[in-house]
This record gives structure tokens, C-alpha cells and sequence, in this order.
């Protein structure tokens, strides 16, 4: 069995979000966008991944097809490690994190969907015994800075069966609109996406103690100053959390061992797949740290983090992106708005598969 065609499909889908009409405030993008990987082999097999999309997905679309799918076409999809090593190996030159790598992602994801095929498993049960039937997610909110339509949007969280929430803000106002809204035995985390020096972030913990965080996710600029989250970790009265944007199992090393984070935030689309994800909650495992995997995806990216959740983090949540989309382009039948829940797929590879009538209607 060979590797004989690689596609990279970009897809941009409009959405809503949970904001009222007369609302001014807008999230800035005009459609979410993810990248859809294919892979097809001599013999039929169709193996499918995701690489981390939004704003990258032209950038790293290019790089699958100009770097990444001439170097796999012809080889052995069935050697994962062998074809990864060998990929990372000739374009480490084009950057360990970024598009190279996300397109990486999306590849290794695509070969675990054709391992679980060929073996006739679901990927989780490539990696464990028990069978798992669904799984708790929480709702990620996207950023609103109204602290009104914060507090409408937590409610539906709510409402649709969601215990655990996490807002995008970074005022006051805002959280505790959240905190309001939920009451104060649900769980609620607060990411910001690196706005802050130390200090800064700090000075926001103390003022966010009395809404009883979970964790303060990213508070931190850059995402990989190491000494400043250590001394974050250190003085703040809430926890960090970290990850999303670290490319290598090297990179969560020095989380955790510098940065002491208390919760690494691996992305399957972003980190090298499933066969690195595998790596880095070993790590952290081994290490005492709590793995949170990073999710707000919507199609193979979502599916593999499920199978990894369902495998190796029997304490985990999956991140449930809280908007709706025109149409699930993949995986359609992974739904956590009417119960909170996301089903964990039991049938070969991730289990679940393309609307090819969707990508069709939403590809670029």
C-alpha cells in the first residue's frame, strides 16, 4: 500500500455566535476556516486530518501542497512513525511550529484514520482496552467584550447542558458577567491569548480571585516567556494554564519544568497529530500535570482529540467551540449543544466522516 494522493481543502464556513443583531461588537472574522487534509492510497483507503485553520488555512494549504505532499506521495501510509520522522526531518528548516507544522498535523492525523480503518478499530482503541461511550465537554466561548452579551451567551452554555464554561475576556466587567450568569458552583476559565507582561497578569489574578476561576489560560506575552509564567505560577491565587501555542513535545518540556504550568494545552492540528499528542500526554503525565487539550475545531482535528481524551485522559474535557456553523463540512454527528456530551465514535479510523456536499458548497 502506497500513498498516491494528497489534497489540502480549505473551507470557510459562516457562523453565528451568540450575540444579539443589534449588537456592534463583531469577533472580526467573517467565516471560520478550517483546512481539511485527504489522503488516498493505491488501494483505496481514504484517510482524513485536519490542519489548524482560522487565518492560516491559505498559508498552510500551500505549504502542504508545494512541501509536505510530494515528499508522502508514494510512501508507506502504514509507517507512521517512520514517514513522520522522515517529513519533520527534511522541512525543520521551515519552522518546528507555524504552517509547516500544522500541515504536519493534519497529515499524521489523516495516517491514524487509515491505521484504524485497516485494523478495524477506532483510533482510541488503537491506543487503549476500554470502551468509552461519551464524554464531557465544556463550552469556549468566543470574545464578546460586553459584558451583557457575555452573560446572555454563558446562560445558553448553560441551557444547552453545558457545566463547565470558558470566556475569551480580558476585563472585569466581562467575567463577572460570566460568573453571575453561571452561579458559582460551575466551573469557569478565563483565556486571554497572551495580553500581558507578568505584572499585568498578576495585578488581573488579584482582581479575578473573587470570581473563582478554574484557571487564567495565556495570560502571558510571548506565549513562550518560560521564567515569566514560573513566576506567575508562583505569586498568583489562580492557576495557569498553557499550550496552544507550543509546536513539540520539547516546547511542553519546558512548560512544565520552566513555566511550571498547571495544565498543558496540547492541539492536535498544531503539535504534530496524534503521534506527537500521544508523546506530550505521556509527558506531562509522567510529571504530574494535568493535560486540558486544546480543541476549537470542527471536523478531524475535533474527532482526533476525542479519540485521544477517550484513550489516555479519563478526566478531561473536550473544548466545544460555542458558535453554530452553515454546515459541518466533517464529523457532523460530533454535537455537544443539545446535552453538553460529545459521543466518542465507535466505528474504524476516527469514525466518523466528510460531508463532501458541504465542502463542496463552502470550499475556496
Amino acid at each position: 500500500m502506497i500513498i498516491s494522493k494528497v489534497e489540502a481543502i480549505h473551507c470557510a464556513l459562516p457562523y453565528t455566535y451568540h450575540r444579539p443583531a443589534s449588537s456592534s461588537r463583531s469577533s472580526g472574522w467573517p467565516t471560520i476556516d478550517t483546512l481539511l487534509i485527504r489522503i488516498e492510497t493505491d488501494e483505496g483507503v481514504e484517510g482524513w486530518g485536519e490542519a489548524f485553520g482560522f487565518m492560516s488555512c491559505a498559508t498552510t494549504r500551500r505549504a502542504v501542497e508545494t512541501l509536505i505532499a510530494p515528499l508522502c506521495i508514494g510512501k508507506d501510509p502504514r509507517d507512521i512513525a517512520s514517514l513522520m520522522d522522515e517529513l519533520a526531518r527534511k522541512l525543520h528548516n521551515y519552522g518546528r511550529t507555524g504552517a509547516v507544522a500544522y500541515g504536519l498535523s493534519g497529515i499524521d492525523i489523516a495516517l491514524w484514520d487509515i491505521a484504524g480503518k485497516i485494523a478495524g478499530k477506532p483510533i482510541y482503541k488503537l491506543l487503549s482496552e476500554p470502551t468509552v461511550a461519551d464524554l464531557p465537554a465544556y463550552a469556549s466561548l468566543l470574545r464578546y467584550g460586553d459584558p451583557g452579551v457575555v452573560a446572555r451567551a454563558s446562560e445558553l452554555a448553560v441551557e444547552r447542558g453545558f457545566a463547565n464554561i470558558k470566556v475569551h475576556e480580558i476585563s472585569t466587567a466581562e467575567v463577572a458577567a460570566a460568573r453571575a450568569a453561571i452561579g458559582p458552583g460551575t466551573p469557569l476559565t478565563v483565556d486571554m491569548n497572551c495580553p500581558w507582561s507578568c505584572d499585568e497578569a498578576l495585578a488581573m489574578a488579584e482582581a479575578w480571585t473573587a470570581y473563582d476561576l478554574y484557571w487564567m489560560e495565556e495570560p502571558i506575552w510571548p506565549p513562550d516567556d518560560f521564567s515569566a509564567m514560573a513566576t506567575f505560577a508562583a505569586r498568583s491565587p489562580i492557576r495557569l494554564a498553557a499550550g496552544e501555542n507550543a509546536g513539540s513535545l520539547q516546547e511542553f518540556e519546558r512548560l512544565i519544568d520552566i513555566g511550571k504550568v498547571a495544565f498543558v494545552q496540547p492541539s492536535v492540528t498544531k503539535v504534530g497529530g496524534i503521534s506527537e499528542m500521544v508523546r506530550i500526554i505521556r509527558f506531562a503525565q509522567a510529571r504530574g500535570v494535568t493535560v486540558a487539550p486544546h480543541s476549537p475545531y470542527f471536523g478531524p482535528g475535533l474527532a482526533a482529540t476525542v479519540h485521544l481524551i477517550a484513550a489516555l485522559l479519563p478526566s478531561s474535557l473536550v473544548e466545544w467551540y460555542f458558535c453554530d456553523l452553515a454546515a459541518r463540512p466533517f464529523g457532523g454527528e460530533l454535537d455537544a449543544t443539545q446535552s453538553g456530551r460529545v459521543i466518542v465514535p465507535q466505528a474504524p479510523g476516527l469514525g466518523v466522516g466528510p460531508d463532501y456536499d458541504a465542502i463542496k458548497r463552502f470550499a475556496q
